[in-house]
């Protein structure tokens, strides 16, 4: 089943960011980037609580080029809604071409080397705190050169924001997440850091699956 309210990807520029207060073990749940748009500001909370798991969450950074976001940079400031398909700009870890293209080479590379790469390999381990400590000098530097940032994700059902700001397949069975595993619904994190440069954040828990089917569920 895809996310109870839709899915979208809001355009606009960094007007702030925050971190959510932390709880009594001294974990943060959230990071909240309030993007600026003509429409009004958006409030987008980047998941990064470890949901209690042993590992916590996983993250990792990609850099890609202006060309490969063109269809939704063409969209305009504002939210819009995205269908969950390759064809929409909708984002999914596992079947978007420019992730996917980027990890193909990796696997290539350590394959000459002799060496042997898995899925796991590319994300980085921790708990919210530390995910959140590698995201927030990218923020501030697309906020200082006042660039785009784009973000994916579930709409508020009230006032203006998203969030699910994370990988949305993947989550085992039995678990309340399940029924929302879907492919092209991630949420992610792209900020612009030059005239051709954005780096994508990724983030998901340790919980979810690294290969999904056709449903979003694991593999």
């Amino acid at each position: 089943m895809p996310l109870n309210d839709g899915y979208g990807v809001v355009l606009g520029t960094v007007d702030s960011y925050y971190r959510d207060d932390p709880d009594n073990f001294g974990k943060y749940y959230h990071e909240h980037i309030i993007v600026q748009t003509n429409n009004g500001n958006y409030q987008c909370a980047i998941d990064v609580d470890s949901k209690n798991s042993a590992v916590g969450v996983e993250w990792r950074t990609v850099t890609l080029k202006t060309s490969e976001l063109n269809n939704i940079i063409s969209l305009g400031g504002g939210f819009h809604n995205l269908a969950s398909n390759s064809a929409s700009g909708a984002i999914d870890y596992i079947r978007s071409e420019m992730f996917k293209t980027r990890m193909g080479c990796a696997y290539l590379i350590y394959k000459l080397l002799g060496k042997s790469k898995k899925p796991a390999d590319f994300w980085k381990k921790g708990v919210g705190i530390d995910a959140i400590s590698d995201l927030e000098p990218i923020i501030q530097e697309t906020k200082d050169k006042g660039l785009p940032v784009l973000i994916f994700g579930e709409p508020f059902t009230s006032g203006l924001g998203i969030h699910n700001i994370h990988q949305n397949q993947g989550d085992p069975a039995g678990t309340h997440w399940w029924n929302e595993n879907g492919i092209w619904q991630d949420g992610c994190t792209i900020l612009q850091q030059s005239a051709d440069t954005w780096i994508a954040f990724l983030n998901k828990f340790s919980t979810q699956s690294y290969l999904t089917d056709d449903n979003g569920h694991p593999l």
